[in-house]
């Protein structure tokens, strides 16, 4: 953390120069992630020369690099430093002006906690949000801290389920779901990621059609060189739910493909999104 601390004091030109170099670092550094990385590339993108698979890896590397010299900003920059950062593009207001329940569909790409500066800074509505916990208490207070330092925030533990935060969706805060992970095959479905079967929540769909909710998917792209981040209110979803649950999980998941496609080195590579495979099926990753 005093890291971090001391790296907020940096010039953005500068933190960003160090954390594209830190991740050109991390594929000798971090073989272990590397390797799922590059696994997880050659299942969606076999079409891809080996070349230009591993250039991707290497890529996409130098992103999460950034990603982490410049959360130092998160933790500790001032509101004014983040709005200077943060470029809003599409309908940010739409919450405000949604009168019933909201969702806020985030993916996993590599800007993904700027989320949360983002939709406190920048419209009025508050968001409740699942966490999985760290097993180091005081990195975990200072997440939380650092997740919540802007607009109106509740956090619930993954182990609470989902009655906390049904109760915060009827007192009026949106729901923040980022549902692209393998969380394991509870509540799940397999549904083609990629044309590959993926362990899929389907809690999307389901909740959205027992509250009600307006679906609107949130999308953070980390820009080049020192232009800062920029957060997209997408359209939101028409015609969903649709009252079948595997279909509007392969809904998200295709329309999460199109947008990966458009910039792939920044997604999330680094998690197994398909360690959890269906009955008889042997693992995808060594």
């Amino acid at each position: 953390m005093a890291c971090l601390w001391v790296l907020h004091w940096l010039p953005f030109p500068l933190m960003s120069r160090l954390g594209w170099w830190l991740g050109g670092r991390l594929w000798d550094w971090a073989p272990s992630r590397r390797r799922i990385a590059q696994r997880n590339i050659a299942l969606c993108f076999p079409g891809l020369s080996p070349t230009d698979q591993e250039a991707l890896v290497r890529e996409h590397l130098r992103w999460m690099g950034r990603s982490l010299v410049e959360r130092s900003l998160l933790w500790f920059a001032s509101a004014q430093r983040l709005r200077r950062l943060i470029h809003i593009k599409g309908d940010f207001h739409l919450a405000d002006r949604t009168a019933g329940p909201v969702m806020w569909l985030l993916p996993h790409f590599a800007g993904i906690d700027w989320a949360s500066p983002a939709l406190g800074l920048f419209q009025n509505r508050g968001g409740a949000d699942v966490y999985s916990g760290q097993s180091n208490a005081v990195l975990d207070q200072q997440l939380l801290r650092a997740r919540s330092r802007f607009g109106k925030t509740v956090f619930v533990p993954r182990q609470a389920g989902i009655r906390p935060i049904i109760r915060a969706i009827k007192d009026g805060y949106a729901f923040v779901n980022a549902p692209d992970l393998d969380h394991g095959a509870k509540d799940a479905g397999f549904i083609p990621f990629f044309g590959i079967p993926a362990c899929t929540l389907l809690s999307t769909g389901r909740m959205a059609a027992s509250l009600g909710m307006l679906v609107q998917p949130i999308v953070i792209t980390m820009l080049p060189g020192a232009k800062g981040y920029e957060v997209e209110a997408c359209p939101p979803f028409e015609q969903f739910p649709s009252g079948d649950v595997m279909a509007d999980a392969q809904r998200v998941n295709t329309w999460l493909e199109n947008r990966i496609r458009q910039n792939p080195a920044q997604y999330f590579w680094v998690h197994k999104r398909f360690k959890t495979r269906p009955a008889g099926e042997p693992s995808l990753y060594d």
